[in-house]
């Protein structure tokens, strides 16, 4: 099939944007924003692979490890291994290994966790109290909003499967620099979901035989350098390709009230709790249907389509 380049949409760049003004002009249009010298502390200067492995030494940590740029966690096409902290930096900073899992031009990925990863948060503060001195968060929520922070390092190349996040929070990119591909929730019929996640992996080379509609996604695309701060609103889908060995810190907050919220949530990614029943009670519906001839089937489904689209869809969506 012939390749057609979607449209891309440059994201926002502000510079030395205040609370005020975030909570303000920006936030409330919920799309995604680069902010530019926002206020993170000494990390983005003393964060160097030196001091990181220094400063947390050999406390042990699961990473993901991939043979591939290109990590799918519908396929699983990586392992879990665990490692001490500095020898992690250390690997996840080279580009070839003489010590390695997989190959010798493996990649690594550390994504916090908490201490139990079923029952805890990821929360720099107790998993990295050191490292976590070094940073500033830029609180542009209340303090009864915060959810997690979630401490990153990528190595050179990795890429990270498209998916959505069911909390607004902050990408802050400490060190390194990353290209971020961002979709609209508006755009989820484009992009063949499974869950959370996009089975198109490679949003760059889609394969248009298996995937015809994703052309259709517009597709917002940014690159952060250190220092830089990215605005992801709660259901915007975005890829990750860490260009550089890098380090970053994601701030997850409640957007909605707490109850909306699945309580055994401990990553920011369970649908919110009316979504998920309403999700049950669609499957249940659906399961009726299934008691009609086929051609009663498609015209009652036809039916609740419109139905959904009459009461649920938006129509000022920008």
């Amino acid at each position: 099939m012939e390749r057609r380049e979607q449209p891309v949409v440059p994201v926002a760049r502000l510079a030395a944007v205040t609370r005020e003004q975030f909570l303000r002009d920006i936030y409330p249009r919920r799309k995604p924003v680069v902010l530019k010298g926002m206020e993170l502390g000494t990390c983005t200067t003393k964060w160097t692979i030196d001091y990181l492995s220094q400063a947390e030494g050999s406390k042990e940590v699961k990473i993901h490890v991939s043979a591939v740029p290109q990590m799918d966690f519908l396929s699983k096409n990586f392992v879990y291994r665990t490692l001490p902290f500095d020898v992690f930096v250390r690997r996840a900073a080279e580009v070839k290994h003489k010590e390695y899992f997989l190959s010798e031009d493996e990649k690594y990925y550390l994504r916090s966790v908490g201490e139990d990863a079923r029952k805890d948060i990821a929360d720099i503060r107790k998993q990295f109290p050191i490292l976590a001195e070094d940073v500033q968060i830029p609180e542009y929520f209340e303090k009864e909003q915060f959810f997690s922070s979630v401490f990153r390092i990528s190595s050179a190349g990795l890429q990270l499967w498209t998916h959505y996040d069911v909390m607004d929070n902050f990408l802050i990119q400490v060190t390194g620099k990353k290209r971020v591909v961002l979709y609209s929730p508006r755009d989820a019929p484009y992009l063949y979901l499974s869950g959370t996640k996009s089975e198109v992996l490679d949003v760059d080379n889609p394969d248009l035989e298996k995937y015809p509609l994703f052309v259709k996604a517009k597709r917002y695309e940014c690159f952060l350098e250190a220092g830089d701060v990215l605005f992801i609103p709660a259901l915007w889908f975005h890829n990750v390709i860490s260009e550089e060995f890098g380090v970053a810190l994601n701030v997850f907050w409640k957007h909605l009230p707490a109850e909306s919220y699945d309580k055994s949530d401990t990553y920011g990614n369970k649908d919110p709790m009316a979504a998920s029943r309403a999700i049950q009670i669609l499957d249940r519906a659906l399961k009726t249907l299934e008691e009609l001839p086929e051609e009663y089937r498609d015209f009652y489904a036809r039916r609740m389509v419109l139905r959904i689209q009459e009461k649920a869809y938006r129509n000022d969506y920008g």
